[in-house]
């Protein structure tokens, strides 16, 4: 009540300004209530924040319990691992949570009929979005700066931590009863696996790496381990069987028992690769969009002296063979001689042709998926104003201030958006469409339609009726649901 007193003692003073002017008190009176509307912000805001990052570390944690439990490792490791993932779950939690407090802000001050208090005193609804809209730029500011300088790093520290984890613990991938596909060429079963060490027991393989026999490896006990470069994972077996057997003759089979038997695999598909700085390559979500920009310069000189050399090879064979025979070489006598060697250099172009094709397909593949993340890191920070441009008129249409609302009615945007986010980065890495136009479709659709809202919301008194969708929900709650009265 007392929120509501102050508030129509502020728009008594601005409506007396705008009668009798005086623009220093004019000004203070607009400021003050700016602050009123950005203050019924601070809150919900921050709650959203808090609520989103406890949902997607729960998620996070969720996916990685398996492989972070019961394995050995430090609380101080797993706790870094957390944390270091942070930030990308920052990045996504801020534009959400803008558009939730948006929504519980106006929602709740058009409940209490202060929108309609205020708009009675002449100010616009473009005037009241104004700060929120200012509030809203520097955040866009501030997480274009976060994307560019933090969140690169720590997604370059928590993959190599990762790794680190991986070549001190090569056991963390597998669990106990499930078939592991990660190292190309093998299928690995392991019936237990140990804390404390790289210890295995109970381990079957299937090699898959020659097309003309399957050869299934059977040990009771074994330990895993890495070559001195990391390039071999090394698995050492006691007490077990070699079964083979010749595909094309299922009448040839081997069985050979062993006490101690080695087998070195190819690590490359565990992604065991060094982790020191300057040597573990960096991936797209690694990279500032500056260092992006300047692998997509690079690769885009490649694609064009490929693309020269392509010319440069047509012209030269082009001219050889229908131009005038150089001095001291051989001329075919015969038809067939002079067919044969045609065919043949045409043969040898097509070859070199569709080489550097390949090449430039590759390079340009590249490419694509460099733009789509350098779009990506401005087009998410942008939606922070496109999700205020929508959640001002559906708070106000809504007339309902409660985070239950406003997060159902999140909820859907937050669909359209990621659904338009992800499908768009596919459809670019993949070249259907082009980079720009996959990140930021999401952010025209719906800023245009927030600026429809917005303007509609300016010049009419709109809102939501709520009876429709009472029959949605259980009777005994339907007393809750009321169709909202008109200012």
């Amino acid at each position: 009540m007392s929120r509501t007193i102050k508030l129509f003692g502020i728009l008594q003073g601005l409506l007396q300004q705008l009668v009798f002017p005086r623009h220093s008190q004019y000004i203070f009176a607009v400021f003050t209530l700016w602050k009123h509307i950005l203050r019924a912000h601070f809150v919900p805001f921050f709650f959203s924040v808090v609520v989103l990052m406890f949902i997607f570390m729960l998620q996070f944690i969720m996916k990685f319990l398996d492989q972070l439990a019961g394995k050995g490792l430090s609380a101080t490791v797993i706790v870094e691992f957390i944390v270091l993932n942070l930030a990308w779950m920052l990045v996504l939690a801020v534009p959400m949570s803008v558009l939730v407090a948006t929504l519980m802000a106006f929602g709740g001050m058009s409940a209490s009929n202060e929108i309609t208090a205020i708009r009675a005193s002449g100010m616009s609804l473009y005037r009241m979005i104004a700060p929120v809209l200012l509030v809203a730029i520097l955040l866009c500011l501030w997480l274009l700066r976060f994307n560019n300088d933090v969140l690169p790093d720590a997604n370059h520290r928590a993959k190599a931590l990762t790794t680190d984890i991986y070549r001190k613990k090569p056991t963390l991938s597998m669990i106990p009863g499930l078939f592991s596909q990660d190292l190309p060429g093998y299928s690995i079963l392991v019936r237990k696996t140990f804390e404390t060490s790289n210890d295995l027991e109970g381990v079957t393989i299937f090699d898959y790496n020659t097309s003309d026999k399957t050869t299934t490896v059977t040990a009771q006990r074994g330990k895993i381990s890495f070559s001195a470069d990391y390039k071999k994972l090394i698995m050492d077996l006691t007490d077990g069987e070699i079964h083979e057997l010749t595909i094309s003759d299922f009448q040839l089979y081997r069985k050979i028992k062993f006490e101690k038997h080695r087998i070195a695999m190819n690590a490359e598909g565990f992604n065991f690769q060094r982790s020191q700085e300057g040597i573990y390559s960096r991936g797209d979500r690694e990279l500032s969009a500056r260092a992006m920009q300047i692998f997509v310069d690079s690769l885009e000189r490649l694609q064009q002296e490929s693309l020269a050399r392509i010319r440069a090879n047509v012209s030269r064979n082009l001219e050889d063979l229908f131009s005038a025979s150089k001095p001291n070489t051989p001329i075919p006598t015969t038809q067939p001689e002079l067919v044969v060697g045609a065919l043949s250099r045409m043969a040898s172009l097509s070859n070199s042709i569709r080489s550097e094709q390949n090449r430039m397909d590759f390079l340009e593949r590249q490419s694509r998926e460099y733009k789509v993340e350098i779009h990506k890191k401005y087009a998410i920070p942008v939606s922070c104003l496109v999700f205020v441009l929508i959640g001002a008129p559906l708070g106000i249409m809504a007339r309902r201030g409660t985070f239950g609302t406003a997060a159902s009615l999140s909820l859907g945007f937050f669909l359209l958006y990621w659904i338009c986010l992800i499908g768009g980065e596919r459809l670019g890495d993949r070249g259907i469409i082009e980079p720009w136009l996959g990140m930021w479709a999401a952010n025209i659709v719906l800023g245009l339609l927030g600026v429809y809202l917005t303007f509609r919301s300016a010049r009419e008194n709109l809102m939501i009726d709520w009876t429709g969708l009472s029959r949605f929900i259980p009777r005994r709650w339907r007393s809750d649901v009321q169709p909202a009265k008109a200012a």
